[in-house]
C-alpha cells in the first residue's frame, strides 16, 4: 500500500496526478511527493520497524513504490555512524560522527535516490533513462537501470573521474563525455527528450530521487533513538539530499514519530564551486549560475541547481548557514582523518570536515553539540597520492623500514 495522494509544485503548490509519470511543473520547478499523513499516523507504528531489516526498504510504508514487483533492489544496507574519535579529541570536539554512505551499493548516496527513482520508472512502464553526472549518481543509475532491463543513457562532464565513466559504461549504460559542466550536459538530456524518447532523471528534474534521498534523514533519526543530531554538514551541489533530509524530518514530526526539535542544516561546497554559499551570503532567493566551476570535489561540482530556492529555504529555515571550503585543506584533511581515525573520506565528506573544522573556530558551531558529517561516497574512486617506497629482499634495509 502507498500513502501518496498526489504531487505538488514547490513554488506554486500546484497539484499533480501521482500514477503518472513527471518532470518539473509546469512553472519549471520541482515536483514534490504527498503523503496522507493524517492516515499515515493513524496506520503505521514506530515500533514496528524494529522487527525489519535495516536499510533503504525498512521504511517502505513511507516512500512511493506501492507494488513488490516494482522494486528494484541492489542490497541497500543501513549506512554506519562511524566515530571521529581522534579528530574530535584534537579539535576539542564532545561528538563527531560521519555517516558513510560510501557502503551502499555502487559506491555513493546516488544508490538510494536512484532506487526509489527507477523503481517508480518500472511502475509508470519506462524503460529508456537518461542522465547528466558528475560520476556517481551515473553509476547508480547505470546499475539500477539495467537490473530493471532499461536503456540508459549518460552524459559526463569532460573532467569526471574516468574510474567513473568506465564504471558506468562496464554496467551496460551507454555514456559519453562533453565538453562542458554537469548543467550543460543536463541539456542535452533535456533537448533530446522527444527525438530520443528518454525519461529525464537529472536530480530534481523527477519527484522520485528525493524520496530516495529522503531515507537518510528517516534513517538517521532511526539510528539516533528517534531524536536528531544539533547539525549536519551536507556536500551540497545538486542538493537533493539535504532537502529529502529536511523533507523526512516534516514528514516524522506530523506522524509523531519524532518532535519538534531540527538540526541547523549546513550546505558545504568548494570554494572553486559555491553558487549556494555566494547567494546564501547574499540573501538572494536563488543562485546564479558559477562559471569555470572546478573543485577536486566532483560531486559538489554543480554550477546551478534547479532546486537552488528548497536548499536555501532549508538552511534558513533550520538556521544553518553555507560555507565554501579549500581544495588543499579538503586534500588535507582527508588524508589527516584517515590517518588519526582510519576512516578514509571520499573529498566531497572531507569538504565537510574542513567546514566543521572551520565553523568550530568561528563559534558558529560548538564543542558539545552533536554533528553528524556526510561522507557521501566512496573515497576509491579517486585517484591517491603514489607510494614509492621500495625493498630488495636481497638487501633489506632496516633502517629505512624503521624510519619509515
Amino acid at each position: 500500500m502507498t500513502h501518496v495522494t498526489h504531487l505538488e509544485c514547490s513554488a506554486e503548490g500546484d497539484r499533480y496526478a501521482a500514477g503518472e509519470p513527471h518532470n518539473l511543473s509546469a512553472a519549471g520547478k520541482p515536483l514534490l511527493v504527498k503523503y496522507d499523513l493524517e492516515r499515515m499516523r493513524a496506520e503505521l507504528d514506530r515500533d514496528a520497524l524494529a522487527a525489519k531489516p535495516g536499510g533503504l526498504w525498512r521504511y517502505r510504508d513511507l516512500l512511493p513504490v506501492e507494488r513488490d514487483e516494482d522494486v528494484i533492489s541492489l542490497g541497500e544496507i543501513e549506512t554506519p555512524l562511524l566515530p571521529l574519535r581522534r579528530t574530535a579529541a584534537r579539535l576539542g570536539s564532545e561528538w563527531l560522527v560521519t555517516k558513510d554512505e560510501g557502503r551502499l551499493p555502487t559506491g555513493s548516496f546516488k544508490a538510494r535516490g536512484m532506487a526509489l527513482a527507477v523503481s517508480m520508472a518500472k511502475s509508470f512502464g519506462l524503460t529508456r533513462l537518461a542522465i547528466p553526472t558528475n560520476g556517481n549518481a551515473g553509476a547508480a543509475m547505470a546499475a539500477y537501470g539495467r537490473a530493471a532491463g532499461m536503456e540508459v543513457y549518460v552524459f559526463c562532464p569532460e573532467e569526471t573521474p574516468d574510474v567513473n565513466v568506465r564504471e558506468i559504461a562496464l554496467q551496460g549504460a551507454k555514456v559519453w563525455r562533453v565538453n562542458g559542466q554537469i548543467d550543460q550536459c543536463g541539456g542535452i538530456v533535456r533537448d533530446g527528450k522527444e527525438r530520443m524518447g528518454w525519461f529525464d532523471v537529472s536530480t530534481l528534474k523527477e519527484p522520485y530521487r528525493i524520496e530516495g534521498k529522503k531515507t537518510m534523514g528517516l534513517e538517521l533519526a532511526d539510528q539516533l533513538g528517534w531524536t536528531l543530531p544539533d547539525v549536519i554538514f551536507y556536500p551540497t551541489g545538486g542538493g537533493t539530499g539535504l532537502i529529502g533530509m529536511w523533507k523526512a524530518f516534516a514528514e516524522l514530526e506530523a506522524l509523531g514519530w519524532i518532535g519538534s526539535h531540527r538540526p541547523r542544516m549546513v550546505a558545504v561546497q568548494a570554494t572553486g564551486c559555491a553558487p549556494m554559499v555566494r547567494a546564501y551570503e547574499n540573501g538572494w532567493e536563488h543562485a546564479t549560475r558559477w562559471e569555470n566551476a572546478a573543485t577536486v570535489a566532483s560531486g559538489i561540482r554543480v554550477p546551478q541547481a534547479v532546486g537552488d530556492f528548497l536548499i536555501l529555504r532549508a538552511v534558513r529555515d533550520s538556521g544553518g548557514f553555507a560555507i565554501a571550503v579549500e581544495d588543499e585543506a579538503i586534500m588535507t584533511a582527508q588524508a589527516r582523518c584517515a590517518a588519526d581515525d582510519g576512516v578514509l573520506l571520499g573529498p566531497e565528506g572531507a569538504a565537510t570536515l574542513v567546514a566543521y573544522e572551520q565553523a568550530l573556530a568561528d563559534g558558529r558551531v560548538h564543542a558539545g553539540e552533536k554533528a553528524v558529517l556526510f561522507n557521501c561516497g566512496t573515497p576509491l574512486k579517486y585517484p591517491m597520492p603514489a607510494v614509492n617506497r621500495v625493498l630488495d629482499l636481497n638487501d633489506l634495509d632496516w633502517d629505512d623500514i624503521a624510519g619509515a
